[in-house]
């Protein structure tokens, strides 16, 4: 199961190397099923894993000029605020038992994973749909609305912090759209906002964890790996074509998390 998870670690970098998010997807489900790590640390691991391997990536887009530095700070700025406090006093807030339906207890860890296993859900349906960015990223007369951004920005952070995700799948859409930056230059902003959301999660989250260094280091940089098999493919393979294939996986797994953490209780 461990070579299994290591394997699957290279597919989290691959992703993020190719179309820019979804690798924090992959990572909670890596960690708790492959690893056998628990759901509430996985998603502090994850939070890690993600923000190391986006600012590996990032470094190739700052290259070549395709990072806003002030998108990225307006938009990262309420995020970063947001799920700090998130990481720090919300989810430490979270009781042990959330609720009980009958002779089935929903603790804080199964909890968890179902509202992962429905960001899941949601993220697959963004990915299978037809991709309309490019349609969206050449509209001049649009305006940057700065108000929209920052609740996004809040609401991005505070997803993130919950679930563990570093959430590019909500931030490439939004950059494009509410931003008006170019679908390769949203992907670049993207990765240094979702490094800077992770790290600052991660750490965030203070006392609360104990944190397993070797396995969090092996992962990471097996993941590292995967982001420049990832950057290397993006030269040869146009990403936002693997989406829907990619979406469609996401959602099986997603239904495999409800059913494994409800039904086969």
């Amino acid at each position: 199961m461990e070579f299994i998870g290591y394997m699957s670690s290279i597919l989290i970098g691959i992703t993020l190397g190719l179309i820019g998010s979804g690798g924090s997807i992959l990572a909670v489900p890596v960690l708790v099923y492959l690893f056998r790590v628990d759901a509430i640390l996985a998603t502090s691991y994850s939070l890690f894993i993600v923000g190391f391997t986006s600012a590996v990536g990032s470094v190739a887009y700052f290259r070549k000029g395709l990072v806003n530095i002030k998108t990225a700070i307006i938009f990262g700025t309420p995020s970063v605020i947001s799920i700090f406090l998130t990481r720090a006093y919300i989810v430490p807030a979270i009781p042990n038992e959330v609720l009980t339906v009958g002779d089935f207890i929903v603790t804080k860890s199964i909890f968890l994973l179902l509202l992962f296993a429905i960001l899941m859900i949601a993220a697959s349906y963004s990915m299978i749909k037809k991709n309309k960015l490019k349609k969206e990223e050449t509209n001049d007369s649009q305006k940057i609305n700065y108000l929209v951004i920052l609740i996004e920005g809040l609401v991005v952070g505070f997803i993130a912090g919950i679930v563990g995700a570093g959430g590019g799948f909500l931030i490439i859409p939004a950059l494009v759209i509410l931003s008006k930056l170019p679908i390769k230059e949203a992907i670049g902003t993207s990765l240094v906002i979702v490094t800077a959301n992770s790290l600052i999660g991660f750490f965030g989250a203070g006392g609360h964890v104990i944190i397993d260094w070797t396995l969090l280091a092996a992962v990471s940089s097996f993941a590292t790996i995967g982001v420049f098999i990832g950057m290397f493919l993006s030269k040869k393979i146009d990403g936002t074509k693997l989406k829907p294939i990619f979406g469609w996986f996401i959602l099986l797994i997603g239904i495999y998390i409800i059913i494994k953490e409800t039904l086969l209780k």
